[in-house]
């Protein structure tokens, strides 16, 4: 029988950093526990700190001197906050993090020990690498994978323990991880977007993107979801019938925070200030026990980094609170999953959004140069960005009556579309005095009085401009920021790269000013991008119809969006801008495809195991019940019994029948898993679990939800929607 505690008020925890009263302010511990470059500044000499802001600025090699140095200012700064480990801590293929602790311990020449930290430690360890997903890169049993400090991620405290943020890569130099591609492709569009900032102003140096992501998640009494094996192991419920409330009322989405809540956002908003998250938003989200969490912007890199640091941080005091918490993009059917909406940006060294107008025409013509670019790149490699924000957990979310489509769309507003339809209204060549006039002044001009105002938004739009950045809203609660990061920064330098070639061809060639050569080239754009723009409904069936006239791919499951990781024009675009090889992304795509048939493989043997040892046996005994309750009317009423037990027979077939049911589709269920592991090839064994394993488990978890309103409630062993969600 599943229990109804309620928070253990008598537990006791320890939490991650000591003093319960916290009445310093946030700005005071801000970043307490990061070894930042102002901390770094009091440990090394002017020269030294010199030469590692010149690495971090300028991504220069670092010498094994400066290395040691900063080597022993990080261990004397992180004994002296009472560190007794390091690790190198990085972002394997698996999704989480990882780390490897090791104390600050040696022998002594005299036979003591001592505290020991120097360069080797720092720039380099050479953890197992046998057991985290290469896709083929490597074998089992060549266990060698190395990880490397990034400079650019500042060094933390995490429970006693210095983590150091690396890159992981193979034996032979091949990516393992999420931040070495994410690195690559941050320079490959610095490198491009400084080019095009040229044009405008000479002193850019460098284009940093930039990321906000919004964190959704479920709070659930960990009492309460300890009854459901389903939520433990797979991260949502795989059976529970509607509670009879749900989200219908509006009444929890920006609501007053439940005060148990608020104790667990007041805690991980601490933790978060030490650790130099510089987290922000909270406030309650649409579906009851769901919540949002949201930062300042961020440099992309850093953003990424403090993420992932987020969720382990999210998990652990949840723990403290006595919650689980969910990352499950879709945990509860019928109301609605998480996302992490990813807003990006550009920003320059001279501290210009890039994706924000200005005061002049000609600060206008170069956001729309970066605003019409990134559009056109969404364009050419839609099924790629789709491909990024894949996973089985993330397609139970997509197209939910809560979330963007799986067709990649953009959104930009009425106004900004008026905008687009004025410049493309350009004569062709060079423009005469009185027409660039008018453009500046009427269209160009204009554009910043037009954003002010632009109120409009399409919730359903994959890819949103919202007024200084665009949001990417298809990207999964649980997904690592990296991944579509890397997709998108890549496709964007490549298309910057084939925008400056067409300019410089119409000034080299055809002897055009700068401003007539970017208004031409625009105006093609402009041409082009109406395929992706869409403002109506992505839900529509008019839109699916409208995207397939368009050649919009619609790839509804992961198996069939993750192909686009290994065409042509991808291997080729990543290639070429030197962020990942061809060989690195036939084994990313390997990875995701096998992780999607490890995904619905649990989902299908963990919904097998409750519905036959937790579910299919309680409805019996409840049946026998209802059994003994037919015989005692009878053994009273004799012959006449059958009018006065109609309804408890009817239940007793009801039950028998969803019983049958439940125990066929169990059957056939474990027979398609054993056919589809047969299969070598992980398409094709993704494919099979994907068509013939997956159906099954809607199918069971209907019978077994029917029978959720049919068996006594005093005897159902799991918790149910209306205790999970409103026992807070």
């Amino acid at each position: 029988m599943r229990t109804h505690l309620s928070r253990n008020s008598n537990s006791k925890s320890t939490y991650l950093s000591e003093s319960p009263e916290r009445a310093i302010s946030y700005s005071a511990m801000f970043g307490e526990n990061v070894f930042n470059l102002h901390k770094l500044k009091q440990y090394l000499n002017t020269e030294a700190f010199e030469q590692i802001s010149e690495v971090i600025d300028k991504g220069s090699t670092i010498s094994r001197g400066l290395a040691d140095q900063i080597a022993v200012a990080m261990k004397s700064w992180a004994l002296s906050k009472g560190a007794t480990h390091y690790t190198h801590w990085f972002q394997p293929l698996t999704g989480a993090t990882a780390e490897k602790h090791d104390a600050f311990l040696d022998f002594s020449p005299e036979g003591g020990v001592l505290e020991k930290f120097d360069a080797d430690q720092l720039v380099q360890q050479e953890p197992d690498a046998s057991s985290f997903p290469s896709g083929g890169i490597r074998n089992t049993f060549e266990a060698r994978g190395y990880t490397a400090w990034d400079p650019t991620s500042p060094a933390f405290i995490f429970d006693k323990t210095l983590c150091i943020p690396t890159i992981f890569v193979s034996y032979t130099g091949e990516a393992l991880d999420f931040k070495t591609p994410l690195l690559k492709s941050i320079h490959a569009i610095d490198s491009a977007a400084t080019a095009i900032c040229k044009y405008f102003d000479k002193n850019v140096s460098k284009v940093i993107p930039t990321l906000g992501w919004e964190q959704e998640y479920f709070l659930i009494d960990k009492a309460t979801a300890s009854s459901r094996p389903d939520l433990l192991l797979t991260g949502r419920t795989l059976m529970g019938h509607a509670s009879s409330k749900g989200q219908q009322l509006d009444d929890h989405y920006f609501g007053s925070i439940p005060t148990r809540v608020l104790q667990f956002m007041k805690e991980l908003e601490y933790e978060c200030m030490l650790l130099g998250i510089p987290v922000k938003t909270r406030h309650n989200e649409v579906a009851p026990s769901q919540f949002e969490l949201a930062p300042i912007f961020e440099e992309a890199n850093l953003a990424v980094d403090h993420n992932s640091l987020l969720m382990d941080v999210m998990t652990k005091v949840a723990a403290k609170h006595d919650f689980e918490i969910l990352f499950h993009e879709k945990p509860f059917a019928g109301i609605n999953g998480s996302g992490k909406h990813n807003n990006w940006s550009l920003a320059t060294n001279t501290g210009v959004n890039l994706l924000s107008p200005g005061k002049t025409p000609m600060s206008n013509l170069q956001f729309l140069a970066f605003f019409i670019n990134t559009i056109k790149a969404v364009l050419n490699h839609e099924a790629l960005l789709r491909a990024s924000i894949a996973s089985a957990s993330n397609d139970h979310r997509l197209g939910a009556n809560e979330a963007p489509p799986a067709i990649i769309s953009v959104f930009v507003g009425k106004q900004l579309t008026k905008v687009l339809e004025d410049l493309e209204q350009v004569s062709k060549g060079k423009l005469s005095p009185q027409e660039k006039t008018d453009l500046k002044l009427n269209v160009i001009g204009k554009i910043p009085s037009i954003l002010l105002d632009n109120t409009d938004r399409n919730r359903t739009s994959p890819f949103a401009f919202t007024g200084n950045k665009f949001e990417f809203r298809a990207v999964g609660s649980k997904a690592n920021c990296a991944k579509p990061m890397t997709a998108l920064n890549t496709m964007v330098a490549d298309q910057l790269n084939r925008f400056k070639a067409l300019v410089e061809a119409l000034i080299q060639e055809k002897n055009m000013k700068k401003d007539d050569a970017f208004f031409n080239v625009l105006r093609d754009e402009i041409k082009h991008i109406k395929t992706i723009l869409f403002e109506g409904d992505g839900y529509s069936d008019s839109w699916e119809k409208e995207a397939a006239k368009r050649s919009l791919s619609n790839n509804k499951t992961t198996p069939e969006a993750l192909y686009a990781y290994i065409s042509k024009s991808s291997i080729a675009l990543f290639e070429s801008q030197n962020v990942l090889t061809a060989r690195e992304l036939e084994a990313r795509y390997t990875v995701d495809l096998e992780e999607y048939t490890m995904r619905v493989q649990i989902e299908a043997r963990t919904l097998g195991d409750i519905a036959r040892n937790h579910i299919i046996p309680t409805a019996v005994k409840y049946q026998n019940t209802l059994i003994e309750n037919v015989r005692g009317i009878k053994e009273i009423y004799g012959n006449q019994f059958k009018p006065l037990a109609a309804e408890q027979m009817a239940l007793i077939e009801q039950i028998s029948k969803h019983i049958a049911e439940i125990n066929t589709g169990v059957t056939q269920m474990i027979e398609a898993r054993k056919k589809a592991n047969l299969l070598h090839d992980a398409k094709e064994k993704a494919m099979q679990y994907r068509q013939e394993v997956f159906p099954f488990l809607a199918a069971i978890r209907y019978h077994c939800d029917k029978l959720e309103l049919l068996v006594d409630d005093q005897l159902w062993p799991m918790s149910k929607y209306r205790e999970l969600l409103f026992n807070l």
